[in-house]
């Protein structure tokens, strides 16, 4: 007789990330989070902040790496983010020399995927459910929101 085995722990960085997200949610913000870590312990987090601050720049992924000060270096580190990069945030991550983002969810924005793969950064999709539901939710439900969070 076999038993099923327990479902991998939740990586506690990723969650850190979708953690942020649900924060920029019930703000009344853009439902994306990231995380910044480095040898798998969060260093910062933060959320879209977009709507909230009248920013538009203002995305996850800047979010985070203002939270995270001024390190001398990004080459050792994880970026954790519960949605695709856009254009903007895949040339952040170039910039600062970001090795290996882990994404959320793929689906419902396609992101810079290849941009950030020809520039040697690692992607990961993780393809998570609860990232997907969310951003599906509020698209439906905040379409003007998300038109102008990307751009369109």
């Amino acid at each position: 007789m076999s038993r099923e085995e327990d479902p991998p722990a939740a990586d506690p960085a990723f969650e850190a990330a979708y953690q942020a997200a649900q924060k920029s949610l019930s703000e009344g913000g853009i439902p994306v989070g990231a995380a910044l870590a480095r040898d798998g312990v969060v260093i910062a987090s933060g959320h879209n902040e977009r709507i909230q601050n009248g920013d538009p720049i203002a995305h996850v992924e800047m979010s985070a790496l203002r939270a995270a000060g001024r390190p001398k270096s990004y080459r050792d580190t994880t970026l954790y983010t519960t949605l695709a990069p856009c254009a903007m945030c895949t040339g952040t991550i170039i910039q600062f020399k970001i090795p290996r983002v882990v994404v959320g969810e793929a689906r419902t924005l396609d992101g810079e995927f290849d941009l950030l793969r020809s520039r040697g950064v690692d992607v990961v999709v993780l393809d998570d459910q609860r990232c997907v539901d969310m951003m599906r939710t509020f698209q439906y439900s905040n379409p003007d929101l998300w038109a102008e969070d990307i751009a369109e």
